[in-house]
């Protein structure tokens, strides 16, 4: 079984937004743009950057879950992806469904594909990270690289470099917290716009064309991306009736449209 062309696309953006700001009753026209795939065991969606996959501690900030209970009435956290983070992530729609996932997440039976953009040029246009990580001892929700640290393993694998910036793919065979950034960070090349691991500096036009000018009606440049530049890209898993589902989730037009001026830059 399998879902190529996603449904989660930058139409939903607008209304994700407002989500975020202020939540409401869904509705099915919403949340259909959002959705990659569903079946009557589970739903994919195309989470949008800044979007909590489930509640935090203290529940006070809208999540994806609580938008899904909406809809579904009754909704399993399967995985989760950070909240800066966009793309995909699935929920079990039964209890079923939830322990046949989950079991395959904790096997490591899956396989999660992210692509993202990362300062500067890699040395090695592909490789494999092994290292293990933990949480800072002094800051709560930071992990850093250390030896007593849970093993994580991360592959890379350079698709396009801009000089300045690189697309990157990653497929992670491990899940620890934020761990691409972290190994990302270990390996000198943090991931764009990322405040906890990188310089969290949002990438202007300015930036990387060359012959920009701000508008006469702006008193300042407004950013092309401003925030963290990585998306969960692909998930594939067995599905409780046996059958292999491949998910893709497209990515968010603030980074399609920074992708598109890197490759402009490129050609000059």
């Amino acid at each position: 079984m399998a879902f190529p062309d996603g449904k989660g696309s930058t139409r939903s953006q607008t209304f994700w937004q407002r989500k975020i700001a202020g939540h409401s009753q869904l509705t099915d026209m919403n949340l259909k743009d959002s959705i990659i795939a569903e079946t009557e065991n589970w739903v994919a969606i195309n989470k949008p950057s800044g979007l909590l996959s489930i509640p935090d501690r203290e529940g006070k900030e809208v999540s994806l879950k609580v938008l899904l209970k909406e809809k579904y009435g009754e909704i399993f956290t399967v995985h989760r992806i950070d909240r800066d983070t966009s793309g995909l992530i699935v929920f079990a729609k039964n209890e079923s469904a939830h322990k046949h996932l989950c079991k395959q997440f904790e096997d490591r039976h899956t396989k999660k594909i992210y692509q993202g953009l990362v300062i500067g040029s890699p040395a090695q246009p592909a490789g494999s990270i092994e290292a293990p990580l933990m949480e800072h001892p002094g800051l709560n929700g930071t992990m850093i690289v250390h030896r007593k640290g849970k093993e994580a393993l991360t592959d890379y694998e350079v698709l396009t470099d801009f000089g300045i910036f690189s697309h990157v793919q990653f497929r992670i065979h491990t899940g620890r917290t934020h761990q691409i950034r972290v190994h990302m960070k270990d390996l000198g090349y943090p991931i764009v716009c990322d405040p906890l691991y990188g310089d969290g500096k949002p990438l202007l036009l300015s930036a990387v064309k060359s012959k920009f000018k701000l508008s006469k009606n702006e008193l300042e440049e407004r950013p092309i991306l401003g925030r963290l530049a990585l998306h969960a890209f692909q998930l594939s898993f067995t599905d409780i009736d046996g059958n292999i589902v491949d998910l893709e989730a497209p990515l968010h037009k603030d980074m399609r449209a920074t992708l598109q001026q890197l490759a402009k830059r490129k050609k000059k």
